[in-house]
């Protein structure tokens, strides 16, 4: 019996341990830009530097909470936001580490605003502007309030 419920506990244990990384918005704010010139715009970006931290993410399963935000209106682009779209990046409130690129495995009923979790693969992207920097990918999540 003992060793029934060790080998059950263990197994517990080794579950939770596989889980995904919880991420904070202050977590993607560490990152640094510098500009960079797009021969295809004839305009300077801000090109991103990510942290290691970051970067050693990649591929992995990631959760993170914020505002979700449908801005497109095809449903296209989905953005996760630390702040509700009235003070969004798009705003002016906050730089590109305060919203992340969400795309769902299905989409989820949210409404813009709604404040959710969200779970997906990690992809930091550098170099096509028409992405956000942090991108997750086969997204799920739930709803908060």
């Amino acid at each position: 019996m003992k060793n029934r419920f060790l080998h059950i506990l263990i197994m517990l244990i080794s579950i939770s341990a596989v889980g995904q990384v919880e991420l904070t918005w202050k977590d993607l704010a560490d990152i640094s830009y510098t500009e960079k010139y797009f021969v295809s715009y004839d305009s300077n970006f801000l090109y991103p530097e990510f942290s290691k931290e970051m970067s050693d993410l990649v591929g992995k399963q990631v959760s993170l909470s914020g505002y979700y935000l449908d801005i497109s209106p095809t449903g296209e682009l989905i953005v996760l936001s630390k702040n509700p779209l009235a003070s969004c990046f798009f705003c002016g409130n906050g730089g590109p580490e305060t919203a992340v690129e969400i795309q769902f495995k299905s989409k989820p009923s949210f409404k813009t605003d709604d404040l959710v979790v969200i779970t997906g693969t990690l992809k930091l992207n550098k170099d096509d502007i028409e992405h956000f920097n942090y991108i997750l990918t086969d997204c799920s999540g739930y709803k908060l309030k």
